[in-house]
């Protein structure tokens, strides 16, 4: 299994670094606009739609929506996509119990496209606007900064976990994860964004603030994670799909990037760092 994981990434990790930090705003979209609708065909699987001509039609309406959006305003989707999220957090507290008001096909369906439009439409979002931090205008290094929140997140809650994690976080839902790797996870966050605001000269305030965007970042990518593993649970499936040998699914691997990227989006816009931009 390590061995397949590791030829996965070595063939994925330039694809994705290509796409993403290579190409044009326009090819920027297409190519995160094929991704997500990779991951749609994986939800309508985690929605309870089998048969395959189904979650093909719902990846291809997944993807007319994200054309329908290319002329719309971006903000106001970041908007919708946080009380979204925190609509996604009151379902996953009352896991297993409030199942029944989200448990139905279309229900999960629907779910699917608050989790996944808005991700894209944040991420084109962070691609095309005008962007100013302290000395750093770079969109591309805007981009990465909110990969590394997820991925800082993930790594200090695993030493953390491991080292501290008795209480568990939400053992109905996902039974790994514990408080001490959320508190683990904020602190490696907010100590990267302390670093990243030294290295591009921001004045304090600006400082203080990017940590408290990230702190809430991270927490919310948190979020995304427990959403995707309580559908999942629901389901009684253990990958969203098997597409990446040795990863599982696409949304294995975005899950906590589609909460992370809507949400600091919409606070680097309302902080005035962000302004919409263009095609």
């Amino acid at each position: 299994m390590l061995k397949t994981r590791i030829i996965t990434a070595l063939i994925l990790a330039p694809i994705a670094i290509g796409g993403i930090f290579f190409l044009p705003p326009m090819g920027f979209a297409l190519f995160t606009g094929a991704i997500i609708t990779a991951a749609a065909w994986e939800w309508a699987n985690m929605s309870g739609i089998e048969s395959p001509a189904g979650r093909i039609a719902y990846a291809l309406v997944t993807a007319a929506l994200l054309y329908g959006l290319l002329n719309v305003s971006f903000v106001a989707v970041l908007w919708l996509a946080l009380v979204w999220w925190f609509v996604g957090f009151l379902l996953v507290r009352s896991y297993p119990s409030g199942s029944d008001k989200w448990g139905s096909v279309p229900a999960r369906a629907v779910m699917g496209l608050f989790v996944l439009v808005p991700a894209w439409v944040g991420l084109n979002h962070l691609r095309t606007g005008g962007f100013e931090f302290g000395d750093s205008t770079n969109n591309l290094l805007l981009i990465l900064y909110v990969f590394c929140v997820v991925w800082v997140a993930d790594i200090g809650a695993y030493f953390a976990g491991r080292a501290f994690g008795k209480a568990k976080l939400a053992p109905r839902v996902s039974p790994g994860k514990s408080w001490a790797g959320v508190w683990g996870g904020l602190v490696a966050v907010g100590i990267f964004a302390l670093v990243v605001s030294t290295l591009a000269s921001a004045g304090t305030g600006e400082t203080l603030l990017l940590v408290a965007a990230s702190l809430a970042t991270g927490l919310v990518s948190v979020l995304g994670d427990l959403l995707e593993s309580m559908l999942k649970r629901f389901r009684g499936i253990k990958d969203s799909s098997h597409l990446l040998p040795g990863h599982g699914g696409i949304m294995d691997r975005i899950d906590s990037l589609t909460a992370a990227i809507p949400v600091f989006a919409l606070i680097i816009t309302q902080l005035g760092w962000l302004i919409t931009g263009h095609w």
